[in-house]
């Protein structure tokens, strides 16, 4: 099975201040290790292209696009009320994340991958239209899918996003629309305070919104039941035509910024168990203990590769 990697070195450019969790390091560490386990060159490379402005005002406003792009230019620093910086890479380095994103669903519909793995940053899911966030300047997987929809002519498309924090913003993209599905797992309550298990959409898109809200402490058996209870059936059901993970590995047990106990073994059969809904888009999202992200990493693409030695 073809898996497709979606990489570039100005991900790297994007660098918030020093001591920042959400550095540069944690993604060359990840190629550095795909690497050494032998696992890159496995891989089927996809270069990634800046995003069309059409795509990105899909999801965002004018002036958010505007405001990061000048928010730059004027030389950085703190974009948000929080944590969320920029830096003089900042702009090349997100719009290419979500660029690199339509390459990947571009190489999952056209054939030439039976899925595809895009080693992106600065991550996205908690940017709304109007708002950067947790990190977050543009919404990768938002951009994917409704250029997924415009593109390619996918009418349903389903985001399952296992990142231990609830994707507030690409809930909010989609909520009052049913062709797309929502499904997130997260530590709950937690940043950035939405998830509850009542939150399931608006208007038309009620009941296309699913949040399973995961306790402190959760480790693969809650994970796994709530996969076999809610999630798998829910994707079968809806039968989309692209799936995109919004892949987080922060849920690890050694994962500096959260309290669950997943191991990268869990982020193996999660994987397993969604084999086959649909071409899959992953995307990385939060994850912060290198090793452990790059461990499940590994195992992620192992098991979308559906290699034998998937379990080592």
């Amino acid at each position: 099975m073809s898996v497709g990697f979606v990489f570039s070195d100005v991900y790297l450019h994007h660098k918030p201040p020093q001591g920042h969790p959400e550095s540069a390091d944690r993604l060359s560490y990840l190629v550095q290790h795909l690497g050494e386990c032998g696992l890159r060159e496995l891989l089927h490379s996809i270069q990634p292209t800046a995003a069309e402005m059409e795509d990105l005002h899909a999801i965002h406003s004018e002036e958010h696009v505007a405001f990061i792009r000048r928010a730059v230019e004027r030389g950085g620093g703190m974009v948000d009320e929080g944590d969320t910086h920029v830096s003089a890479g900042s702009y090349e380095a997100a719009i290419l994340a979500a660029g690199g994103v339509c390459r990947g669903v571009d190489a999952a519909l056209d054939g030439s991958a039976d899925a595809v793995f895009c080693a992106v940053r600065p991550p996205g899911h908690h940017a709304e239209r109007d708002r950067p966030m947790g990190f977050c300047l543009f919404n990768n997987v938002a951009v994917g899918a409704r250029y997924a929809q415009r593109k390619h002519g996918i009418e349903r498309v389903a985001i399952l996003d296992w990142d231990v924090h609830h994707g507030n913003g690409t809930q909010h993209a989609f909520e009052d629309d049913p062709s797309v599905l929502f499904i997130s797992l997260h530590q709950y309550p937690f940043y950035p305070g939405s998830g509850a298990r009542g939150e399931k959409g608006v208007g038309r898109g009620e009941g296309f919104t699913v949040n399973i809200p995961m306790m402190a402490g959760s480790g693969e058996p809650e994970y796994i039941a709530a996969f076999q209870t809610t999630v798998v059936p829910k994707l079968k059901e809806y039968s989309p035509g692209l799936l995109i993970i919004s892949a987080g590995f922060d849920a690890h047990r050694d994962d500096p910024l959260a309290d669950m106990n997943l191991t990268e073994n869990s982020f193996a059969r999660m994987t397993r168990m969604i084999e086959g809904i649909a071409p899959t888009v992953s995307v990385l999202e939060g994850g912060y203990n290198h090793k452990a992200t790059a461990l499940s990493v590994e195992a992620h693409l192992r098991a979308l590769a559906r290699r034998s030695d998937v379990d080592r």
